[in-house]
């Protein structure tokens, strides 16, 4: 408890606190003017995420997700550029790309020009091999979908991928990117229009109005700067693990803390969580 009461001291007029999970996660009652609570609370207890939102709008109804390093641990296009040689040369450029240091699409034009040459059966061992699920991505998307949610993963990356991680952890859809193909190998170009960031935001807009969700029901994760758009027009945008500009522009961030975070943030005692 002496965290709590920590917290609540950094607090203007806190009407009190209850533990959701106890030991694990604890809601504070702000009143209705929180104010500046995100940045009085974040920080301030080590290894504690703070997520500052209203009670009724708690169960989000729709979860939009990036996938490269949020859904799962890796950025799938650099892995797959360490199996064709050139892994230094296409990281370098996903680092900038994800800061908002580069221009999206012409990064990643580049990139795919370098993997040029790389065979189907070396993109699908790629898969196998290094991507692995982010820790709580499964019980997220369970929970929120056996509460009515509909989750949609979108990704600028690459459908190989992006299908095979969506049907694992069990998302509704997927928008992603389409690797060109000649001969059964990668041509070294990438469909277009591609799914950048607007093509995120718009995927999550679209979806939001065919499922009659207002936005204020969407809860949006995500790590890079392509994801920016996308968390400022949901009702919850999350910085998972995220890079400064994304933390700046999100209205939460996780960093302490895996996807399971979320769950405690909506409400769900472990007791509740379904297992995907």
């Amino acid at each position: 408890m002496g965290d709590v009461s920590v917290a609540l001291d950094a607090l203007d007029d806190p009407v009190g606190a209850s533990w959701l999970e106890e030991g694990c996660c604890c809601d504070l009652l702000l009143g209705d003017a929180p104010g500046d609570a995100r940045q009085r609370l974040e920080g301030l207890v080590p290894g504690v995420d703070v997520v500052v939102q209203r009670d009724s709008d708690r169960q989000r109804r729709m979860i939009v997700a990036d996938m490269d390093s949020t859904m799962i641990t890796v950025e799938c296009i650099d892995e797959l550029a360490d199996y064709a040689g050139v892994r230094d040369q296409v990281a370098a450029v996903t680092e900038r790309a994800m800061r908002g240091e580069l221009d999206f699409e012409a990064a990643l034009d580049a990139r795919v020009a370098l993997l040029a040459g790389v065979d189907l059966a070396t993109i699908d061992r790629c898969r196998e091999e290094r991507v692995r699920l982010t820790p709580g991505a499964k019980s997220l998307v369970a929970t929120m979908r056996a509460h009515g949610a509909y989750a949609l993963l979108v990704s600028g990356d690459f459908t190989r991928f992006a299908d095979a991680v969506a049907a694992e952890i069990g998302f509704d859809a997927v928008a992603s990117n389409e690797l060109l193909i000649e001969g059964g190998r990668l041509s070294g170009r990438v469909a277009k229009p591609i799914v950048d960031a607007a093509g995120k935001r718009a995927a999550m807009e679209e979806a939001a109005a065919r499922h009659c969700v207002p936005m204020e029901g969407v809860l949006a994760i995500g790590d890079g700067a392509n994801d920016i758009p996308m968390l400022k027009a949901a009702g919850l945008g999350v910085a998972y693990h995220a890079k400064p500009a994304v933390v700046a522009a999100a209205e939460a961030r996780i960093e302490a803390n895996d996807l399971s975070a979320m769950l405690y943030a909506q409400g769900y005692p472990r007791s509740e969580w379904a297992e995907g």
